[in-house]
């Protein structure tokens, strides 16, 4: 449920249940891959062991850790948010910030950039970290995003998001180059949903919140295939705008959507509601 209004809205948390069965996720991986310089195996004319040749260009990517979450525990600092977004690329739809501040006895198994995950895997994440965490979701609408620039935006999305919290973080990480102007320390980490726990986990609590709310849309505004593409700017997409024109919750800053209204002479466009930008904590279905 999608709550319409200008202050944030605390929702009691649910009541905690049993442990998700991880016991620390912040153990470190075991390195277990052998030595590229290894002096066994025939090599293959380039001075190279043969078996190597298969190896080039592979890359292998470590999951996102509590690491960073727990060294600033020991150091008595409490709690600890992680913040993403989602949503700056498309032609239509609000951009959604999430904070997340994560249960360091119940870290959920498998958490990742959001964009490394399937469908099902961020929904099943999706409610275990909204059953086991505290979370605030904040959206910036089409409007805002016309008024102030996408970058601004989610930046407003993001600190409103850490702001709306149940209890104010000590620290915040927030995925990307930008400090956030929070009550709290902020420390951007380039990459960081694909580095930090707590930051991986916000990203799964935007891309889920988001992609839902794009499923809604597409009943309200069939024929654009919002379900689909999620309004991103796929072929699909474009030939939509060219056939009906944009709607209220197309972005009229984007390239491609004023194109569309610049073929609509003589019709003004719409203003853009501001039913999404409302922060709410966590505790009903998005």
């Amino acid at each position: 449920m999608i709550r319409d209004s200008k202050q944030p809205i605390k929702v009691p948390a649910k009541p905690a249940g049993k442990a998700s069965g991880s016991k620390a996720s912040g153990s470190k991986a075991p390195d277990g891959q052998a030595k590229s310089g290894s002096k066994t195996g025939a090599k293959d004319g380039t001075g190279k062991p043969a078996s190597a040749k298969g190896l080039k260009g592979v890359i292998a990517v470590a999951p996102p850790s509590f690491r960073r979450e727990r060294a600033l525990i020991k150091r008595g600092i409490w709690p600890i948010a992680g913040c993403d977004e989602a949503g700056r690329g498309p032609l239509a739809g609000p951009v959604v910030a999430a904070a997340v501040v994560l249960d360091p006895k119940r870290v959920p198994k498998g958490l990742d950039d959001s964009k490394r995950l399937t469908a099902d895997k961020r929904e099943a994440l999706f409610d275990e970290i909204c059953a086991t965490a505290q979370v605030s979701v904040v959206y910036a609408s089409p409007e805002r995003i016309n008024r102030d620039n996408i970058l601004r935006a989610s930046l407003w999305a993001l600190t409103r998001a850490v702001h709306a919290l149940p209890e104010m973080p000590r620290h915040a990480f927030v995925d990307g180059r930008d400090r956030l102007a929070t009550k709290c320390d902020c420390e951007a980490v380039i990459g960081g949903d694909g580095l930090i726990a707590s930051i991986a986990a916000a990203s799964i609590i935007a891309k889920v919140s988001r992609d839902r709310l794009m499923c809604r849309l597409a009943e309200e505004y069939p024929g654009y295939g919002f379900e689909q593409h999620k309004g991103y700017g796929v072929p699909e997409h474009l030939d939509a705008l060219a056939r009906l024109g944009p709607t209220v919750h197309h972005r009229r800053s984007f390239a491609p959507v004023a194109a569309a209204w610049q073929r609509i002479q003589g019709a003004p466009p719409p203003q853009s509601r501001d039913l999404f930008e409302a922060a709410a904590t966590i505790g009903v279905t998005v």
